[in-house]
C-alpha cells in the first residue's frame, strides 16, 4: 500500500500529462477556465497545456498524499516533505509563468538533496544515514555500510545530471515518460545490485551453519 501511494503521484503526472498532449487545444482551454487566474497573462496555450496540467495534478495528490498520512497519525517522512516543498514552489513557477522549466530541474534538485543528506549526515552528525535507516534489519561491518553510503550519494547525483540531459536533449515527452518510469526503473536496477551487494557481507544468522 505504502508503495502505491510513493508512486501515485508520479503515475498521475504521467497519466494527465498523456492524456492532454493527445487534446492539447482541449487541455488549454480547461487549463485557462480552471487555473488562467494563476497563470502569467491569464491563458494557457496548446503547447504547454499538457505539461501545466500534469504539474497541477502531481501537486495535489503530492499535498493529498501527506493529509492522507498525517489523518492517519502516520509519519510523513522527511524527504515527502522536501518533495512537497519543492513541487509546490518549483511547480508553482511552472504554472504562473507556463514554463516547464522549472518542473523539469524538480527532480534533479530533489535527486541533489538526497545526495547530499547521505554525504553530509556522517560530517555534520557522525552517523552513517543509510545505517539509521537500516541498521536495525541489517547487520554489516563498518566498510560496507561506508561504501554503501558512497554509492547512493553517486547514484543520486548521477540521476540529477541524467534527469536535465533527458529534458534538454529531447522533447517533453519523451522527458516525463523517463520521469515516471526511467528513474523508478533504474532505481530499481540500483536496488537489486546494492542487495547483491549487501549479501555478500551479512552476518550469517545464529544456527545457520551455511
Amino acid at each position: 500500500m505504502k508503495i502505491l501511494l510513493d508512486f501515485l503521484p508520479i503515475v498521475l503526472f504521467f497519466l494527465t500529462f498523456n492524456q492532454a498532449e493527445k487534446r492539447p487545444d482541449e487541455a488549454a482551454a480547461l487549463a485557462t477556465d480552471w487555473f488562467g487566474f494563476m497563470v502569467s497573462g491569464g491563458a494557457v496555450g496548446a503547447k504547454e497545456a499538457p505539461v501545466l496540467l500534469a504539474t497541477v495534478v502531481v501537486i495535489l495528490a503530492t499535498v493529498l498524499q501527506v493529509l492522507y498520512l498525517k489523518l492517519r497519525g502516520q509519519k510523513v517522512d522527511t524527504m515527502l516533505w522536501v518533495s512537497l516543498g519543492l513541487v509546490t514552489v518549483m511547480g508553482g513557477a511552472t504554472i504562473y509563468f507556463h514554463s516547464e522549466t522549472f518542473i523539469k530541474w524538480k527532480p534533479s534538485v530533489l535527486y541533489w538533496v538526497m545526495a547530499a543528506a547521505f554525504w553530509l549526515s556522517p560530517i555534520l552528525s557522525g552517523r552513517n544515514l543509510l545505517k539509521m535507516m537500516m541498521g536495525e534489519q541489517v547487520e554489516l561491518p563498518g566498510f560496507v555500510w561506508r561504501n554503501l553510503n558512497l554509492a547512493w550519494i553517486g547514484f543520486f547525483s548521477l540521476m540529477g545530471v541524467l534527469n536535465l540531459w533527458i529534458a534538454y536533449s529531447y522533447d517533453t515527452s519523451t522527458w516525463v515518460t523517463f520521469k515516471s518510469f526511467g528513474g523508478m526503473g533504474l532505481m530499481l536496477v540500483f536496488m537489486v545490485a546494492q542487495g547483491i551487494y549487501m549479501s555478500r557481507h551479512m552476518k550469517p544468522a545464529e544456527g545457520d551453519e551455511s
